[in-house]
């Protein structure tokens, strides 16, 4: 895992067509800007898992099948 430190306006780029900014920072809060392609996804974490677990149920599958290989 990549970890970068960022102030408010200062940005990463992910690939060619993703830019990721820090709108504001509030207490522990931050607020991030994402510019990216609309055939790109993008979800909140917890929505993501809610998302995933509901297609692992629906599919009677065990939940580690779906599960992404862990970090080198």
């Amino acid at each position: 895992m990549l970890v970068l430190s960022r102030k408010i306006s200062e940005s990463i780029v992910i690939g060619d067509n993703i830019i990721v900014r820090v709108a504001d920072i509030r207490g522990d809060t931050v607020r991030i800007a994402i510019e990216a392609p609309r055939s790109i996804k993008i979800y909140r974490g917890e929505v993501y898992d809610a998302i995933s677990e509901a297609n692992k149920a629906s599919m009677g599958l065990p939940q580690n099948d779906f599960d992404l290989p862990a970090p080198k």
